[in-house]
């Protein structure tokens, strides 16, 4: 593993022969730069000032995601976009530009977001796609600072449901648990004991999980667990309580501590306790890796940004990483970190195309195109996206959050499926309202 905060930085060239034909194409990242002599000295990324700066007939985007660091790895996602490049390029490239896709490991520290975003100023990036940090506060002045648009971050941090160059394409952590909340009442609950991390983002988690309950009076049960904590077999113990009828646990943990509280919470043997988490501190790969319906997570609630995995707003997915993905490189496609990756590529797709062919395809046209007021259709995987004026949130921290929909899921047979399909619209509890009559 490199020094913190000299990000990696990966590139692929080429493409294989473009996959047949189908209702859409997302497309591919080559990253056939040279290397930039300057900026390596100092952050160990890759990537081609001359490359990207070629005008009107190549475009050269960025995503970065952290690597080899443990609990907060994402490389599933730099994986999709070097593989949605490769794509783009086998079918023509994006509206007619050839990709260039820089991918950059950010090492999950402050240092290493400034570093890829640095390198996305000195690549003249036009985008950057479908990213994920914690470190917003570092990284998105500095792409303000260029003008460079930050398209489909994972939602981790204020800055990017607040930046007016920031285009969320999910609701983040509060749309998230404030979904399970509302959840969690549909299914019954008396109780909800919320086990969050002990930190001053869990703090926050609280008013929008009590805001969801308040309504029907479920009472709320707040556990805060040490974020470095390997063992949860106290905070399990507690969760359960003396396990009786209407009795809910929701977690809002990172997948490695959901990992280490599932664990002792099977071997606790709860019979009445309902389990309930977000999608991202479990998905359908942890479901089977811990035994399906027999495990833990059998029966349990699940709140999620996108449909399931299993549902056929895939499709397109998976035909991507079968046709365009590196064996070096697996690429989950039930993470969420994933989908979020895809879903921002669609939105430049559609953004580039109104942009135009034969037109320079720069940070400042794509700008233009997302701050129309144009819904942008993801094609099933979120309600249309808009992040026009009359779409903006009425709330100082997160005007930018105008995906405030959910998706409700439950383990069965083994599979996260949707009992009911479809979004729900969590905006009421987001900013504090009553629930829709």
């Amino acid at each position: 593993m490199e020094p913190s905060g000299h990000p990696d930085q990966r590139h692929s060239t080429g493409a294989r022969q473009p996959v047949p034909n189908r209702r859409r194409t997302m497309g591919a990242l080559a990253a056939t730069a040279a290397l930039l002599p300057a900026l390596l000295a100092t952050s160990a990324c890759t990537g081609s000032a001359d490359a990207a700066a070629t005008a009107d007939r190549e475009v050269t985007l960025m995503t970065w995601a952290p690597s080899d660091t443990g609990a907060a790895d994402r490389p599933g996602m730099t994986a999709l976009a070097a593989a949605i490049g490769r794509e783009l390029n086998a079918g023509g490239g994006l509206a007619g530009h050839r990709v260039t896709v820089l991918t950059c490991n950010e090492h999950n520290t402050s240092d290493g977001a400034t570093a890829c975003a640095r390198q996305a100023v000195a690549a003249h990036a036009a985008a950057v796609v479908g990213s994920y940090s914690q470190f917003g506060s570092d990284f998105i002045p500095v792409l303000e600072a260029a003008q460079i648009p930050y398209i489909g971050g994972y939602g981790l941090s204020t800055p990017e449901f607040s930046s007016p160059l920031s285009y969320p394409v999910n609701g983040g952590t509060p749309a998230l648990i404030a979904g399970s909340g509302l959840q969690l009442v549909e299914a019954g609950c008396r109780t909800v004991t919320l086990i969050r991390p002990d930190t001053r983002a869990g703090d926050t988690l609280l008013g929008y999980l009590a805001g969801a309950l308040g309504p029907a009076n479920v009472r709320l049960v707040d556990l805060r667990a040490p974020e470095q904590s390997s063992d949860y077999a106290a905070i399990a113990a507690k969760a359960i309580g003396e396990d009786r009828p209407g009795s809910c646990v929701t977690s809002a943990l990172g997948p490695e501590a959901t990992s280490n509280l599932l664990d002792p919470y099977r071997r606790l043997g709860p019979k009445n306790t309902v389990l309930a988490s977000v999608i991202g501190s479990f998905q359908q790969s942890v479901v089977d890796s811990t035994g399906g319906d027999s495990g833990p997570l059998g029966g349990a609630y699940a709140t999620g940004w996108y449909p399931p995995e299993s549902s056929h707003v895939w499709d397109a997915l998976r035909t991507t990483v079968r046709g365009y993905g590196s064996s070096d490189a697996p690429i989950d496609v039930s993470d969420p970190g994933v989908q979020t990756t895809w879903v921002a590529y669609e939105v430049l797709r559609q953004a580039a195309q109104r942009v135009g062919e034969g037109k320079a395809l720069t940070s400042k046209a794509l700008r233009n195109v997302l701050d129309s007021g144009e819904p942008i259709d993801t094609t099933g995987a979120t309600p249309p996206l808009n992040w026009g004026l009359t779409s903006m949130l009425p709330s100082a921290d997160s005007p930018r959050l105008v995906n405030t929909s959910v998706t409700y899921q439950r383990v069965k047979d083994g599979r996260l499926t949707e009992p009911h399909p479809g979004f729900v619209d969590v905006r009421w509890v987001l900013v504090h309202g009553t629930p829709p009559a």
